[in-house]
């Protein structure tokens, strides 16, 4: 049952039309390939170069997948992009699935070298691409399932992959929000996070269940992060919340979708001066910093 909702939702997502006020766009990638990028632009941005919000979608997503994250971010001033992975897209999800099985299909999908090397690819050719506008003074990455995958990987997380840096591990982003990231065995080894520097956001759920083990798994990532004092380093985990209800794909949840929008919103100021103090509780959401 929960497979077949969770392809409902993926091909909800492929298939929703953009608002009018979005523009589709197409831009070339290092490899000869392109990469489609769904824009959102600032609302009431603070300057004539609004900073940057660039979104990685899951495994089997698109482009038009993350809306209330994308509108969100907008609604904050930043000029934001959702990419579309092509190489991990709702096709290539389902031929995995079909070969393998729903659970193994989708490992088979995030631990694809040739998948996530194109991920990171996408994100150069969409800073490449917003280059072209203006140098955004602030930019931070974001991503939910495989997309916080590729948030952590270019943020410098090691891997079994075998991906090299470049394109892995470049770090152009001035914070990062990982949402629902993947624990050690499939992609990340022990420890894998533990060079990572910059100021991160990572939220997840107590049902938020990972393609190798339970919810717990995908805390662990914060845990491997180093800290200090003024490194902006949080993280949430949202009472109740599954891994879909991230995704906002057709079965998001007003609830969860509001709690990851307002802490990013609470977490991004201070990332920006590398000073956060994290803001009082919320029910329904446990949060810490280190």
């Amino acid at each position: 049952m929960f497979a077949r909702l969770f392809v409902l939702a993926l091909l909800t997502a492929t298939l929703s039309l953009p608002a009018s006020a979005q523009q589709h766009i197409l831009v070339p990638r290092s490899d000869g390939q392109t990469t489609p990028l769904l824009l959102y632009p600032a609302r009431h941005p603070a300057s004539a170069c609004a900073p940057l919000a660039v979104i990685s979608h899951g495994a089997g997503g698109s482009e038009y997948g993350y809306r209330y994250l994308a509108q969100a971010m907008a609604n904050l001033g930043y000029t934001t992009v959702v990419m579309g992975h092509r190489e991990s897209d709702f096709s290539a999800l389902t031929a995995d699935m079909r070969k393998d099985g729903f659970k193994p299909g989708v490992r088979d999908l995030v631990a694809d070298p040739a998948a996530e090397s194109g991920r990171l690819l996408d994100v150069s050719a969409a800073l490449k691409w917003a280059d072209t506008r203006c140098h955004s003074p602030f930019r931070i990455l974001l991503g939910h399932s495989m997309g916080a995958e590729t948030t952590l990987l270019e943020a410098g997380a090691r891997n079994i992959l075998g991906i090299a840096s470049p394109p892995a591990g470049i770090d152009r982003f001035d914070a990062y929000v990982a949402l629902s990231p993947q624990g050690p065995g499939v992609v990340f080894p022990d420890h894998a996070w533990s060079a990572i520097r910059k100021p991160v956001l990572i939220l997840t759920g107590t049902r938020d269940q990972s393609v190798q083990s339970g919810p717990e798994s995908r805390q662990v990532p914060f845990s491997g992060l180093p800290g200090a004092p003024g490194r902006c380093q949080w993280q949430g985990v949202i009472t109740g919340a599954t891994h879909m209800n991230f995704a906002g794909a057709g079965l998001g949840h007003a609830r969860v979708e509001s709690l990851v929008t307002s802490t990013i919103a609470a977490f991004l100021p201070g990332a920006a001066r590398y000073s956060c103090t994290l803001p009082q509780p919320v029910a329904g959401m446990a949060l810490q910093s280190k």
